[in-house]
């Protein structure tokens, strides 16, 4: 018999996998900093279109300001219109001279009635790169692939998909629905790159860690790890710049040209969770979300 409660197993799971993060990100600061890598420089890219969901606040902030950078044209899509364009304000103006989702919210639904956690931070990045698909197909090139990249976090490999209960209705664990919906971002990535590359199609996915950042997600947690970070979030959590970085290097790093299906953590390829490999698993989790979403199951065509 189990002495801890079913909500204080995926709690405690999410804090253990936070923890180890923070020690590796530490121990790759100690080792870096003597060194002072340089920062890397990525070609120009003018004339390309990103989109970038979440981009007026944190990670995604960065990655737009840098992509901007770069010369793209970059729409930000988000909840809140005021702050997209007081995003685009601030970026015009240091440009010119110079993830959305939520985490451990308490239990509520979106407009359309999904599990937040769920509804955020998967369903609304599954429907948004379905509805673009087709044209990010006929963007493609031999050459110069459409990129897609989705954002998970390292708390995928404590997370449990149910799929009879994807929406948490039968016992609502915060930290178990927000691991959940970071596990089937990773699941959806890698079936989205199989059927990709069964259609022949010049597009690629890839799915990013961006390590624990020092952003405004941690409002939930409880007011214990909120001291702590206060305290130490300067030595041991990544900046926003920082945490953004492994998204700029999958979005315009020309090491990754062609390639797809992979998970990136500090510029490199990095071995998933076990479970997100199993292509049934995939498979279920994709029809299931079309049927979410109501849209047709085009997987069904590919073998």
């Amino acid at each position: 018999m189990s002495l801890l409660s079913p909500r204080a197993v995926p709690l405690l799971r999410v804090y253990c996998i936070g923890l180890g993060v923070i020690l590796h990100q530490l121990r790759r600061r100690l080792r870096l900093r003597p060194r002072c890598p340089p920062a890397p420089v990525f070609p120009t890219q003018n004339g390309k279109v990103a989109i970038v969901t979440g981009g007026a606040k944190g990670i995604g902030y960065q990655t737009v300001k840098h992509l901007a950078r770069l010369g793209m044209h970059v729409i930000i899509a988000g909840n809140s219109e005021s702050e997209g364009q007081e995003a685009v304000r601030k970026i015009k103006e240091e440009t010119l001279t110079g993830k959305a989702g939520v985490m451990l919210v308490p239990e509520r639904k979106t407009e359309d009635g999904f599990e937040e956690h769920f509804g955020l931070n998967y369903l609304g990045h599954f429907l948004l790169t379905n509805l673009l698909l087709d044209t990010l197909k006929q963007s493609g090139t031999h050459s110069h692939n459409a990129r897609i990249i989705t954002v998970s976090s390292a708390t995928h490999y404590v997370g449990k998909l149910h799929l009879d209960d994807l929406q948490s209705r039968c016992s609502y664990s915060s930290h178990g629905a927000y691991a959940q919906s970071k596990l089937a971002l990773v699941l959806f990535t890698y079936q989205l790159q199989h059927l990709l590359t069964a259609n022949g199609s010049h597009v690629t996915a890839n799915v990013v860690d961006p390590g624990v950042v020092n952003t405004e997600l941690y409002k939930h947690v409880f007011w214990v790890v909120k001291m702590v970070k206060w305290m130490t979030a300067w030595l041991l959590f990544k900046t926003a710049e920082e945490g953004a970085s492994t998204t700029i290097y999958a979005a315009v790093s020309p090491e990754v040209e062609g390639v797809g299906g992979c998970y990136l953590y500090n510029e490199e390829r990095t071995k998933s969770a076990e479970v997100t490999y199993d292509e049934e698993l995939q498979r279920r989790l994709w029809t299931e979300s079309c049927k979410m979403v109501g849209i047709s199951d085009e997987s069904s065509r590919v073998p």
